[in-house]
């Protein structure tokens, strides 16, 4: 039986500065044909190098590759012509329409000119892109890029298909599309998929997963060869008296608990054996908690099998301790009939929602929706054309800069200076937010040690691996010690592990007094939201607690929906409506 990839002791490493980096180290796997394979590993895991690899892109160090039985390092151009290849960032030329960015890689692609309008016309069906072809791909929503550069993908159609993380930063409704197009090519065609992703939700759904850490393959099987291994062990645990964040906070404490993620109204645990009696006998007689077993699925495998290469547990402890309770129901938003145009068109119309003290508030929608718009309303960043904002008692209407020192602002692409140090970034945004001197000093050293960017103080932002971009990103946001948090979808393209150690942190802060505001397209996350809005056409679609969401989705069945069916299902709902 041949194989479309076989990878035999492969190794790979880099040079930066004196330093050599191991990026692979003895991988050994094989694709069987005509599936989709799913890779998974934490940041840094060599993930992206091994896709380059199998590209003909990097040569190796030792071993060998066979790419549709080809050497990726000696027959690299054949390979190139055979495969196809979507890299993190969709391989788009942004200055140039739809149209042209097919027309450039039927050109590479060598498809002849009298078949390309029947390709067009169905890679344009596919991805519902017909209207668009004329429009700039820079122009384009994060799911319109992401289908754009699946369908440059497809011009024609590969044997072997390399998807490099194709759904970060896009909703869940293009996610979704985007696996029915895979699926529907996958059947269609035979084509062999391998598809990097940060949602384990999606490894689930691939017949085969790759598991990767430090360079290394841990396992390889079906997404129920890994979980199965977990059966007895996992839970969901619920308490009247606790909050779900307050009981994560607590069981995330535990030896004998390996991971604590809030889900619905309670949490779920992953226990070290078969027996949870310890873990209700650590509770004071007081707090009664139902147990309940459920099912293991992958993400619970993938957490358990890192946590037992070592990682370390996360630091949390870098709240400032206020007291929650004083005045724990000050508004400290208010948004009333928010409005923002430009030109002649409404980006957002009519938004209006309040945020109390301690609160962690979700700001959800699909792309284009106007929830970024409305973000940047709200941290000061772009004028509000009518309507009333006030944030920490301010409006920002005629106050803004006295508003902004009480907030803290972590960007989508984290705003760091990219050629700058860590100390040096660290050194400037404190200058910035008025520290100097002893106070400078103190809260750089707080942010090294709580934030543990001690190994890489000397290196160079640009430098860091994406979980430790996002690290550095969050500790400038907190050198002042704001009020308010603003997090513009902080988790976005880093991995399960760097997604619990940041909500561990924001848990903390939001039950010691504050506020955090929040955008994301991970859709478990809503759940750490106490309350949240979910935005469509720039207007507010539905909000209240995410219980309130999951139910408005809810059917005649009992099964409570998860939070992204209920996402999906309101927005279809409202297209339907429209």
């Amino acid at each position: 039986m041949s194989f479309p990839v076989e990878v035999s002791d492969l190794s790979k490493s880099f040079k930066s500065g004196a330093r050599s980096i191991q990026a692979l180290e003895n991988v050994n796997f094989k694709l069987s044909r005509g599936q989709v394979t799913g890779l998974i590993g934490p940041d840094g895991a060599g993930k992206t190098t091994l896709m380059r690899v199998l590209c003909g892109l990097f040569p190796i160090d030792t071993g060998e590759v066979k790419v549709l039985g080809l050497n990726a390092t000696t027959d690299a151009e054949e390979v190139q012509s055979k495969v196809s290849y979507m890299p993190q960032r969709f391989g788009l030329y942004e200055d140039l329409s739809v149209q042209e960015n097919l027309d450039l890689y039927a050109d590479l692609k060598g498809l002849a000119v009298e078949k390309r309008a029947e390709c067009y016309q169905t890679l344009m069906h596919l991805t519902g892109l017909a209207p668009f072809t004329d429009r700039l791909a820079g122009k384009l929503s994060g799911g319109m890029k992401q289908k754009l550069g699946l369908a440059c993908a497809l011009v024609v159609p590969p044997e072997l298909l390399l998807l490099d993380e194709p759904t970060v930063g896009v909703d869940p409704v293009s996610r979704r599309e985007l696996w029915e197009i895979v699926y529907q090519q996958v059947e269609e065609t035979g084509m062999t998929v391998l598809l990097s992703t940060a949602y384990l939700d999606e490894a689930e759904r691939c017949a085969e997963v790759i598991l990767l850490h430090e360079g290394k393959v841990i396992n390889q099987g079906s997404p129920e060869q890994f979980s199965e291994k977990l059966q007895g062990k996992t839970w969901l645990i619920e308490s009247e008296q606790l909050t779900p964040r307050q009981l994560q906070l607590a069981l995330s404490k535990r030896a004998d608990v390996v991971d604590a993620l809030i889900a619905n109204e309670g949490v779920r645990v992953i226990s070290g054996s078969t027996e949870v009696a310890s873990i209700r006998k650590s509770f004071p007689s007081s707090i009664e908690l139902k147990i309940s077993a459920v099912t293991p699925i992958f993400e619970d495998a993938f957490i358990s099998l890192l946590k037992k290469q070592g990682l370390h547990e996360v630091k949390t402890a870098i709240a400032r301790h206020k007291e929650k309770t004083e005045n724990a129901n000050e508004v400290i938003i208010e948004v009333d009939n928010l409005q923002r145009r430009f030109g002649d068109f409404i980006a957002v119309n009519d938004v209006s929602f309040t945020v109390k003290r301690g609160e962690i508030f979700g700001l959800l929608g699909a792309n284009g929706a106007g929830k970024s718009t409305t973000f940047r309303m709200l941290c000061g960043l772009l004028p509000l054309s009518a309507g009333e904002l006030s944030v920490a008692g301010v409006d920002l209407r005629h106050a803004a800069d006295q508003a902004r020192q009480k907030v803290g602002y972590m960007a989508q692409k984290f705003s760091l200076y990219g050629n700058l140090s860590v100390i040096q970034n660290l050194r400037f945004y404190a200058s910035a937010y008025g520290l100097f001197k002893e106070k400078q000093k103190e809260r750089i050293e707080w942010a090294i040690e709580a934030f543990e960017l001690g190994d890489y103080r000397q290196a160079n932002a640009k430098e860091l691996p994406l979980g430790y971009k996002q690290r550095l990103s969050f500790a400038v946001a907190l050198m002042h010690e704001p009020d308010i948090l603003f997090l513009d979808e902080p988790t976005s393209g880093v991995d399960p592990l760097a997604r619990r150690e940041f909500w561990a942190r924001t848990n903390e802060l939001a039950e010691s007094g504050v506020t955090v505001l929040v955008t994301t397209h991970f859709m478990d996350e809503a759940n750490y939201c106490d309350r949240l809005v979910i935005m469509a056409s720039g207007t507010v679609l539905a909000q209240g607690t995410p219980l309130e969401m999951k139910k408005l989705a809810q059917s005649d069945s009992e099964v409570l929906p998860t939070m992204e069916e209920a996402f999906i299902y309101l927005i279809e709902q409202q297209g339907e409506d429209g």
